[in-house]
């Protein structure tokens, strides 16, 4: 039987390899963002767009500095977000759109590029119109750009709690539709609940995160080892609800304080913090750290991922309206997402786990998540200037459906031929 172990360690490893190869290089990280900030009133509708210089140079494909958005760059960079900036009226008709100065704004501490936007229509009177953007995210596939808007109702008072999240503008998505006289905190509901679907389903890290957490959930640690559990698989979905619960309670406290700006950490060590988080869980999916531990690593590492979701909405204007309607929003949506992963891949872990591959299957997996999060962390610290396995990450998450399919087919496999218990210990 240890040949078998080797034998599919062996094809697993070629097939990671294989895919790597052949999977296109990836844009930016999934958490790139900017933001849309809209002001409507009578006669006009003002605002802000944030650009992230970063970003904003790989987009036109030019060294930028916070100098030299304000230097030498300044007429073609206002030039090039002029074009891809305008707005329609429902009658086909085209708005006047204006960017004013632009300044350099640390957001999140990331430089941005700040232009304030006004927006007129031919006739003097705002009524619903429609939003072209693509600055930015004509270039880059994983780049949001999440709009916000204010209504101006009362004499000109400007009406912060009639804030809503408008939408998310990205590759797929270059306009929005405004609504002149309305907001709706249901509308903004449904789309930060979106977003945090977005988030975490399109983001490797989280999603690694909570496999890693998952894989050794159907397992018992006796004497510094994992061993097949003796009981009926019920108990491996209890583990998985006291993980999922865990992570839940842990990434909910923290983005209510960072949203709510009580704590705030820049987004470069958080983002280094969660790929120590998933080399920490892969290394216990490999050798139990400590009894129940992924529910201990989910608890306290949720906390550090929580600061990851707060930097998406703390700075963009996201909480200008109801705070707690956006947070309970963006949480649902991670919340459904996590839920299903949990449906797509446990049923086939808890088929694995009682045969005799699933040695080989746990251990392969977890060297692959650690090399994955060694390979953020040294990007993320700045020691690296790439991350060398990005394309395989990107073909891994765009193909989720592909990825559980597999698992599922191996899992069927490995029963009907290994089927028997793994209870040996050792590994």
């Amino acid at each position: 039987m240890t040949s078998v172990r080797r034998l599919f360690s062996t094809l697993l490893l070629a097939a990671f390899l294989l895919v790597g190869g052949l999977a296109s290089p990836a844009g930016a990280h999934p958490m790139s963002t900017s933001a849309v900030l809209l002001d409507i009133r009578d006669d006009r509708v003002e605002g802000e767009v944030q650009l992230p210089v970063d970003r904003l140079a790989i987009a036109v494909d030019r060294d930028l500095t916070r100098t030299s958005v304000l230097g030498e760059d300044r007429t073609f960079l206002k030039s090039y977000a002029t074009q891809h900036i305008s707005a329609v009226g429902e009658d086909g008709t085209s708005w006047t759109t204006t960017l004013g100065t632009g300044s350099v704004r640390t957001i999140d501490g990331t430089a941005h590029l700040v232009y304030p936007l006004t927006i007129r229509p031919p006739d003097g009177q705002v009524t619903d119109f429609r939003l072209r953007y693509d600055v930015i995210v004509e270039e880059l596939l994983t780049h949001k750009v999440i709009a916000t808007v204010r209504y101006d109702f009362d004499r000109g008072i400007l009406k912060t709690d009639d804030a809503e999240t408008l939408g998310v503008l990205d590759w797929d998505t270059k306009s929005l539709r405004v609504p002149a006289d309305e907001g709706s905190w249901l509308k903004g509901f449904a789309t930060t609940a979106g977003l945090g679907i977005e988030h975490v389903g399109e983001g490797a890290d989280h999603l690694l995160f909570l496999l890693m957490l998952l894989i050794p959930a159907p397992l018992v640690a006796v004497g510094g080892r994992w061993r097949a559990a003796d009981t009926s698989p019920r108990r491996g979905l209890v583990r998985v609800v006291h993980v999922v619960s865990a992570f839940a309670l842990g990434h909910s406290l923290t983005l209510a304080l960072a949203a709510s700006g009580v704590v705030h950490v820049p987004s470069r060590p958080v983002e280094t913090l969660i790929a120590l988080s998933i080399a920490v869980s892969a290394v216990h999916a490999i050798r139990p750290l400590v009894a129940r531990g992924e529910v201990l690593i989910a608890a306290g590492f949720g906390l550090v991922h929580g600061l990851a979701f707060a930097s998406l909405i703390g700075d963009l204007g996201l909480d200008r309206g109801s705070l707690v309607t956006t947070l309970l929003g963006f949480n649902l949506g991670i919340e459904l997402t996590q839920l299903l992963v949990v449906a797509l891949i446990m049923p086939s872990l808890l088929v694995l786990a009682r045969t005799t591959v699933y040695p080989a299957f746990r251990i392969g997996v977890a060297v692959i998540g650690l090399v994955f999060s060694v390979s953020w962390m040294l990007e993320r610290a700045t020691l690296t200037t790439g991350d060398p396995f990005e394309g395989v990450q990107t073909w891994l998450v765009g193909h989720p459906l592909l990825v559980a399919g597999t698992v599922a087919a191996l899992a069927v496999t490995a029963r009907l031929r290994y089927g028997a218990p793994w209870t040996a210990a050792g590994k």
